[in-house]
């Protein structure tokens, strides 16, 4: 699966919606639609000059959608799915959220996801709308695209 535009990946994550995190990780309590808005929404909070941070958080889960049940490589799924889209910055992010090694110039944006990851399982919390991030999205993926047309 490719995403070749923000539209399907909105259609993607509004089919968040209802999805159950991993068994152990949130305890079921909040949706992966709910989990990336309020990801998102901590992450746009504490660097609010940090687009691509931001959609880090809100596209991070997907590949849970796509594999449930795979806890080694969902972050892998999702990293390869959002790259063409949003970029290397963003796919990086999302490929490490989960775990691994960051290299020093990563280290600091990761700790901040990885740590907006865990808080943002909060049930009840309006984190607000989908619909809210279609914006942000569009000038993530507009400045990947300029910056893949100078290369």
């Amino acid at each position: 699966m490719e995403l070749r535009s923000v539209e399907e990946l909105m259609d993607l994550l509004h089919a968040c919606r209802g999805a159950r995190d991993t068994p152990g990780r949130c305890g079921g309590r909040v949706d992966l639609h709910d989990h990336a808005l309020q990801t998102a929404a901590l992450l746009r909070r504490s660097r609010p000059a940090d687009k691509e941070l931001q959609v880090a958080g809100l596209v991070h889960a997907v590949g849970q959608l796509l594999r449930p049940g795979d806890t080694a490589g969902h972050a892998d799924l999702a990293a390869d799915l959002v790259r063409p889209l949003l970029g290397q910055r963003v796919s990086r992010l999302v490929g490490l959220h989960a775990g691994g090694w960051a290299d020093e110039a990563d280290a600091d944006d990761v700790l901040s996801l990885r740590h907006a990851d865990e808080s943002g399982r909060v049930p009840g919390l309006d984190a607000g709308v989908l619909e809210d991030w279609r914006t942000v999205l569009e000038l993530v993926a507009a400045q990947h695209s300029r910056l893949g047309a100078v290369d």
